[in-house]
């Protein structure tokens, strides 16, 4: 290989070495392991596939044909992730990853819990869903509240399940556009400032998917069935 390269371009020692370390990279590929998103939140999806960015290629569930709105019947966030990744899997035979999150007032018992997302009575309508929260803590003065993710993993390798959680306050009234959902009225205790005023990057450094999905990486690497990035070696070796 020496003897050939430096016939061609009269290389000294150190350039061939160094065009060799090129070539030998060149010749890896990085293959992630994809996990298809239980979700048509758009948003959602987004911060999933920008935690998880260069661990796990994500695909949204839309992309291989499940248009499904899936009916979440359980009574707790972690009951709701396992039904929407199931549903996927069983469709897909594919490693399949869900969500389930919401906010809990204290104030309010827990509410709006696991009915957040159609706490208004209407799913997915973030301005109704705020002004009804507004509404019922009107002239409240306690506001302690907390985003709560349970995210589940259903493939042929197994389940997974982990929860994550961000402490906060629900301010009395929308700050910033950011975000989605009650990302305008929750005041991040660890930020100093709503999820809807603070950048992706810096929601998605405390927030409660991100937390949930950092841990269900853990136990996936820890079970040693599920590693994340991989590399495999190209035909050109």
């Amino acid at each position: 290989m020496y003897s050939a390269l430096n016939r061609i371009g009269c290389l000294n020692k150190k350039q061939v070495f160094i065009r060799l370390a090129f070539f030998v990279c060149a010749c890896y590929t990085v293959r992630m392991e994809k996990l298809i998103v239980a979700s048509k939140n758009k948003s959602k999806i987004a911060e999933v596939a920008a935690i998880l960015n260069g661990i796990f290629e994500i695909v949204p569930m839309s992309e291989i044909g499940v248009d499904a709105d899936i009916e979440e019947t359980g009574n707790t966030f972690e009951e709701n992730a396992l039904i929407k990744a199931r549903y996927v899997f069983e469709k897909t035979g594919l490693a399949a990853l869900s969500d389930d999150s919401g906010l809990a007032v204290d104030a309010l018992g827990g509410a709006p819990g696991v009915y957040s997302a159609r706490y208004c009575g209407r799913h997915g309508d973030d301005e109704a869903n705020n002004s009804l929260l507004l509404k019922n803590l009107e002239n409240v003065e306690n506001r302690s509240a907390r985003f709560i993710s349970a995210v589940a993993l259903v493939s042929k390798k197994g389940e997974w399940i982990a929860t994550g959680s961000v402490e906060g306050n629900i301010l009395r009234e929308l700050c910033g556009s950011g975000g989605f959902g009650y990302d305008p009225l929750f005041y991040s205790v660890e930020l100093l400032k709503s999820f809807g005023v603070a950048s992706p990057e810096e929601k998605n450094s405390v927030s409660h998917r991100a937390r949930a999905l950092h841990a269900l990486v853990k136990k996936l690497r820890a079970s040693g069935k599920f590693c994340g990035e991989s590399h495999e070696r190209t035909q050109k070796l």
